[in-house]
């Protein structure tokens, strides 16, 4: 009777040896995961080491110095991670016509989604959309927001 109550004993000891390092293991490698930050290639990578949105003036598509720098950081991604394919969503200000703000939100999105081919990215990775005044990041009436919902923001589709 001793011999079965000291089998059962090691049997337990060893099953929870076995639970233990596994679960050990598990979260070994989700502190690993967690400190070797987002996935290459993808959306939260796009975001935190390149950056996805470029701002306007007020009226304007055009692409200046601050936007350029970032769009030639999305440009040496994209071309980094061939098989990743973007939507460039153009937004504007609650200033304006619905009509009047989803054509300025397109040519947004288009001079981000050119600037990007010009400087090699394959047209066929990118499309492009206007959501207008509809989708704000920042709510407000003010300069402040304004400036934020001037936008062309670059995702990962």
């Amino acid at each position: 009777m001793n011999a079965k109550l000291i089998a059962a004993f090691a049997a337990i000891a060893l099953l929870a040896a076995c639970s233990h390092s596994n679960e050990g293991a598990a979260t070994g490698s989700g502190a690993t995961a967690a400190t070797a930050g987002p996935a290459p290639g993808s959306e939260e990578d796009l975001v935190k080491n390149v950056g996805d949105r470029v701002f306007f003036a007020f009226n304007s598509s055009s692409i200046d110095g601050d936007a350029r720098s970032t769009l030639d950081r999305q440009s040496d991604w994209l071309q980094r991670y061939q098989q990743v394919g973007v939507q460039v969503a153009g937004n504007c200000d609650e200033r304006g016509t619905e009509e009047y703000n989803l054509a300025l939100g397109q040519r947004r999105a288009n001079a981000a989604r050119d600037y990007l081919v010009a400087k090699g990215v394959s047209g066929a990775r990118i499309t492009t959309i206007s959501y207008g005044k509809d989708r704000p990041v920042a709510l407000g009436s003010d300069e402040q927001a304004w400036a934020q919902n001037r936008n062309a923001i670059t995702s990962v589709k």
